[in-house]
């Protein structure tokens, strides 16, 4: 054995140990029953075909769910949507929209939403200007179940340089539809556009801002909720009994990057506040936002982090609507965890979904359910597929008919492909 193979060994040695120690720690910290979960994991079968990467995943209030992805078509792409049946199968797939003008982008992704009026709402992004950078969100409403789609009015202002994504819907009731993305036209104003714009002076950071827009599609209100938030990391929103809340990761003069969360009061947003002080300090953004979901005044948000020095899950619940958390407890941590969290509750409890890097070229999701006050957990790895690095994407899940539902991304023959699972 050479020098450089045995230090190639050394070093995946090192990296399995440290993963097993991480595992051990967490399973002794929140008492996970991991050695014999009672989860059980089958197929789920998408219509989807090779190439379709991207996806969404919408619940129906009819408890249909509603599965979008974007695939390649000519020069340019599409985005199709298809919604299941009770029998396992599908109806036909749908076009929503499609054009050679897309930003199309493995974290900055389309969604699709079912409120409880009957409409469907979904969202792409279009390219806006001379730079890669420069794209905006085009929001467009479905009062035919898919069939034929309308433009909704902007989100932000036309013609504006820089980035406007990381879109989240929620059902603001009445036919209604909520919005709260990512915008940077403070930064551009200051002459800085691009997620490599890391300055900060001069109102330079990218901001959460939020708006409604009615059946119509006509925009009635629009707020700007925090001036100084994280440049490319997922937003989320979850609705409690006292109104939406929506998690995104915020930025600090000296790069500390930990997640905040804020709530519509009525008519009015809460200030933002730490879901948790973790203090990562971080000069970049790492792409990784958080996700939250919510029943009736309680709220789960999970998130990662590198406070302490090594890629860490956490999981912290709140009783009052987001206005306090109790501290947080620790999902996964080590060198292996990837983040790119997924929650969703169902009144019996929550269901906590995430990737790691098992090996150089495979990944694995796992998935972890919790009661609602977060004693213990049952975890189960839902697969083990090849990808690495950012090719896998951004799982999606929801929870419908007591059974968590799941898609990923993995990597066919150097190209995408969208598998499904359902866990019981």
């Amino acid at each position: 054995m050479d020098a450089r193979t045995r230090t190639t060994t050394r070093l995946a040695i090192r990296f399995f140990q440290a993963a097993l120690l991480a595992s051990s720690l967490v399973a002794c910290q929140r008492d996970a029953s991991t050695a014999t979960p009672a989860l059980t994991v089958q197929d789920w079968k998408l219509p989807a075909p090779p190439g379709a990467a991207q996806p969404d995943l919408a619940l129906a209030p009819d408890g249909r769910l509603l599965l979008a992805w974007v695939e390649p078509a000519g020069a340019g792409h599409r985005l199709r949507l298809a919604a299941s049946r009770s029998d396992g199968g599908w109806d036909e797939a749908l076009t929503i929209a499609e054009g050679d003008d897309w930003f199309v982008n493995w974290a900055d992704t389309p969604h699709v939403h079912a409120p409880g009026d009957g409409s469907l709402w979904a969202h792409w992004l279009r390219s806006t200007g001379p730079s890669r950078m420069d794209y905006g969100i085009v929001l467009a409403r479905s009062a035919d179940g898919g069939r034929s789609w309308k433009q909704a009015a902007p989100v932000h202002p036309p013609g504006t340089r820089g980035d406007h994504g990381f879109v989240t819907f929620w059902d603001q009731g009445e036919g209604r539809l909520g919005i709260a993305w990512l915008d940077s036209r403070q930064k551009a104003a200051a002459g800085r556009t691009g997620h490599d714009a890391h300055q900060h002076e001069g109102g330079a950071a990218m901001m959460l801002r939020a708006a409604i827009h009615g059946g119509d599609g006509a925009q009635l209100r629009e707020w700007p909720l925090d001036d100084s938030t994280c440049d490319c990391c997922p937003t989320a929103s979850a609705r409690t009994d006292r109104g939406v809340v929506v998690v995104y990761r915020g930025r600090t003069q000296d790069e500390v990057r930990d997640t905040r969360i804020v709530r519509l009061d009525g008519d009015a947003w809460t200030p933002p506040r730490a879901v948790y002080a973790d203090g990562w300090r971080f000069p970049g953004c790492p792409v990784n936002g958080p996700a939250v979901a919510a029943d009736g005044s309680r709220a789960w948000v999970a998130w990662y982090t590198e406070a302490d020095g090594a890629p860490e899950l956490r999981l912290a619940v709140s009783d009052d609507a987001g206005d306090s958390f109790a501290a947080p407890v620790t999902l996964a941590r080590g060198p292996q965890v990837l983040g790119r969290v997924a929650l969703a509750a169902d009144g019996r409890g929550l269901h906590v979904a995430w990737l790691e890097q098992a090996s150089a070229t495979t990944q694995r999701l796992r998935l972890a359910r919790y009661p609602d006050d977060l004693p213990r957990a049952e975890a189960i790895e839902v697969a083990s597929f090849p990808a690495r690095g950012r090719a896998s994407g951004l799982p999606r899940m929801q929870v419908a008919a007591g059974a968590a539902w799941l898609v990923w991304t993995e990597v066919d023959e150097g190209g995408p492909v969208l598998r499904g699972a359902v866990v019981r």
